[in-house]
């Protein structure tokens, strides 16, 4: 036997035991979340249960899987009418610490969601650490838990490397173009689903009211339901685009708007095409309702305009100032660069880990 293999055999019994892997309960695995949740595997060792991706597991089988011991901590977000208090109860059978993954601002007002409230409040109030998208899910989180302890805030993010780099000028011409708008026009841009609580009707009357003629272009990235309510106005519908095309269209765009409204059934979480825009230096216009707006990332009259959700006048006023000021634009552009430089994968996986480190189960420090 080799001497290095000797002492190995020797301090084998010396050897810590290898640490459980996390559960991430999550319904599915968007574009926007494999990088973070890469990393947050390779960090604290995940495994992800995805129940609406293809695959073997359900929001009953991630339960079954936490309940059997596999696991250290479960982190859980608030999607699943199963998977969720499943979830929490297979922790509490396995006594491993619940993490709640959480990201409304506002309970749906719909019966079936009023329905869900009181269980929903308890688990605010039993899980052993919480992680929101921001500010404003922290704010609604701690008065429900009735304390702000162990409320841990995980920015949303994209990637920087993806949505952040210069586009060529012939890209960006290209785009302008392809969204109906001459070199010196203005061109307002929503990027998104074309539904109701989007704002999409709302952004309609807006524009027709701010009455900008000829040289100015509205174009919408999306698909949906409205869709040939766009289409009716003259406005350009782009239908949806793969995210490779994005950048340059955010470049392209003199604003990006996102008119979102509060619905029974939604109230917008964050919006992170926000994130993606601002990235490229696009001046935001938003209304209230959105998450990004409450949540700090956009701020009137610094990196971008707010209007009241669901009113076409001000946000026609809005879209009036933006067309009619080239120095306003330019200055809440570079305030847009610079504020959502903050907002990475890295800050959301340190806000993750910190909630881990509360309940004891994270590599980085704790108990196991």
């Amino acid at each position: 036997m080799r001497p290095d293999a000797e002492v190995r055999h020797q301090n084998a019994g010396l050897e810590a035991p290898r640490m459980k892997p996390i559960a991430l309960v999550t319904s599915v695995v968007t574009d926007y979340r494999r990088e973070p949740f890469r990393m947050l595997a390779e960090a604290e060792g995940v495994e992800v249960l995805a129940f609406r991706d293809p695959g073997p597991t359900t929001q009953l089988g991630a339960a079954r899987l936490i309940a059997s011991g596999r696991y250290r901590a479960v982190v859980c977000g608030l999607g699943g009418r199963l998977a969720l208090p499943a979830a929490y109860l297979a922790a509490r059978r396995a006594g491993v610490p619940f993490v709640l993954w959480a990201s409304i601002w506002a309970h749906p007002r719909s019966p079936a969601h009023l329905l869900s409230y009181l269980p929903t409040r308890a688990l605010y109030r039993r899980a052993d650490a919480v992680v929101t998208y921001g500010p404003h899910v922290t704010r609604y989180v701690t008065e429900r838990r009735g304390h702000g302890d162990d409320v841990f805030e995980a920015p949303q993010a994209v990637s920087a490397e993806e949505f952040g780099q210069p586009v060529p000028a012939e890209l960006v011409a290209a785009a302008r173009e392809r969204a109906g708008a001459g070199e010196s026009d203005f061109l307002a841009l929503l990027v998104g689903r074309l539904v109701r609580e989007k704002g999409v009707e709302v952004l309609l009357d807006a524009w027709r009211e701010a009455g900008l003629g000829d040289r100015a272009a509205l174009a919408f990235a999306g698909d949906g339901p409205l869709r040939a309510a766009v289409e009716r106005t003259g406005a350009r519908a782009l239908g949806a685009l793969p995210r490779s095309e994005l950048p340059a269209l955010y470049a392209a765009a003199d604003t990006l708007v996102l008119p979102s409204i509060r619905t029974a059934t939604f109230l917008e979480p964050w919006g992170l095409v926000v994130n993606e825009a601002m990235h490229q230096g696009t001046p935001i216009l938003a209304t209230d309702a959105v998450g990004a707006v409450a949540g700090g990332l956009v701020r009137d009259g610094r990196n971008g305009l707010v209007a009241p959700q669901g009113d076409a006048g001000p946000l026609a006023a809005r879209l009036r100032s933006l067309a009619a000021n080239p120095e306003l634009r330019a200055r809440l552009s570079q305030a847009a660069r610079e504020d959502v430089g903050a907002y990475t994968y890295a800050a959301w996986l340190a806000g993750v880990r910190e909630a881990l480190r509360s309940v004891g189960q994270s590599r980085g420090g704790g108990s196991c």
